[in-house]
Formats: C-alpha cells, sequence, structure tokens
C-alpha cells in the first residue's frame, strides 16, 4: 500500500509533518490502524535502527526520525486503544542513581518505543527502588538500567541484589548499558542482557519477550 510506504520514508526523514497527516490520512481511508502502526511506523523506525548500527546516521538523526514517530503515534494511539493493540511488553528505563546522562538512554527508549514496546521512562538518578516499584506497578516485563560513569555503574548490581532480596528476581528481565558496561560486567553483577548501542538493545528486548 503506497500511503504506508510513504508514512514509513517521511518518517526515516524525520518529517513529523507529514507523517502526522499521512497517518491521518490513512485512517481516514479506513486502513487497520494496526497495519498504520506495524507496517508504517515501527518499520521505518527499525530501519533506521539498522543504520544507526552500521554508522550510517547518527544521533541527531535517529532523534529526528523518533519525534517523527511520535508524532504519528499520537495520532494513532486513540485508534489503536479502540482495536486493543498491546505492546510487545512494558520496560521500565532509567539511568542509575548519581548519573545524570540520558542521551543513551533516550535512544534506546526510542528504539524500544520503535520495537513496539510501551515504555516507562523515570529519567535520571534513579534509586533502586524506584526502578522496583515502577516495574511492580506497571507489571513490566523489563528493567532498562544505563550508565555513563564508571562510579555509578555498580549501582545496577545494588538494583539486581534488591530484587534477590524481595525474592522478585525471576520475574524481570534486565538489561544494561552505557560507555564503561561490557558483558563481563554484566554477567558479574548477574544481568541478563547486556547490549552495546540502542539498536541491538530493541533487537535483544525484542527476542528476550517473544522466547
Amino acid at each position: 500500500m503506497a500511503i504506508i510506504q510513504e508514512i514509513s520514508e517521511y518518517l526515516q526523514k524525520g518529517r513529523a509533518k507529514n507523517v502526522k497527516a499521512l497517518v491521518q490520512q490513512a485512517l481516514d481511508e479506513g486502513i487497520d490502524p494496526k497495519e498504520i502502526l506495524n507496517k508504517g511506523l515501527l518499520n521505518g523506525m527499525m530501519i533506521i535502527g539498522g543504520k544507526f548500527k552500521r554508522n550510517e546516521i547518527f544521533v541527531p538523526e535517529v532523534l529526528v526520525a523518533a519525534r517523527a514517530m511520535n508524532a504519528g503515534i499520537t495520532i494513532l494511539k486513540p485508534k489503536l486503544v479502540e482495536v486493543g493493540n498491546e505492546p510487545i511488553g512494558r520496560v521500565v528505563i532509567g539511568t542509575v542513581e548519581g548519573d545524570l546522562h540520558d542521551i543513551g538512554k533516550n535512544l534506546v527508549g526510542m528504539m524500544l518505543q520503535g520495537a513496539g514496546f510501551e515504555v516507562i521512562d523515570l529519567g535520571v538518578d534513579v534509586k533502586p527502588e524506584v526502578f522496583i516499584e515502577k516495574a511492580e506497578d506497571e507489571n513490566a516485563d523489563i528493567i532498562c538500567m544505563s550508565a555513563l560513569l564508571t562510579t555509578t555503574m555498580t549501582n545496577m548490581q545494588n538494583v539486581i541484589d534488591m530484587l534477590k532480596d524481595q525474592n522478585l528476581r525471576n520475574k524481570y528481565i534486565i538489561m544494561v548499558g552505557g560507555a564503561p558496561v561490557n558483558e563481563s560486567f554484566a554477567q558479574e553483577i548477574g544481568a541478563d542482557y547486556y547490549t552495546p548501542d540502542a539498536a541491538s538493545a530493541a533487537e535483544t528486548a525484542k527476542d528476550a519477550v517473544l522466547k
């Protein structure tokens, strides 16, 4: 369907106004909201994710594409609620306590949204108990933690230890990332997954919940 393809292409160019108008037009033409979401918006964002992973585009292009996606989703959301479109999973995401960096976290959040997740963003400097309370409140599938400082990455361990203390560790998929974090650190603290970039994070999260 040509209009769905156009939505995907304009999203990749970061043209929010065009995306908004085309999503509305597609709805007016009676196209299934789920199709607009999956084949138009999410498809476009996954293409952007792939290009970002291959270093063909950089953070600014991802941010404008994500803005265009959000513009389309705003129009689509009421219709998706009507047809009962469930997200593929819920993610609670935040930068750990003591750390105020959020660019990486925001990118991961956008990519997760682009992969079909409902994302609950807790912001920066998030205390361990807040990660857990929110995950419980929102019935989340995944807890996603980010750190940019070597001094704060140990706070990821605190969240995992607290989950163990409350017998909740097996309830959640734990994902970690950020510049100083690597695979061996993730294994050491008992996280389920480490991913080096935002696009991989979205793919890994999708595979983890669909297992």
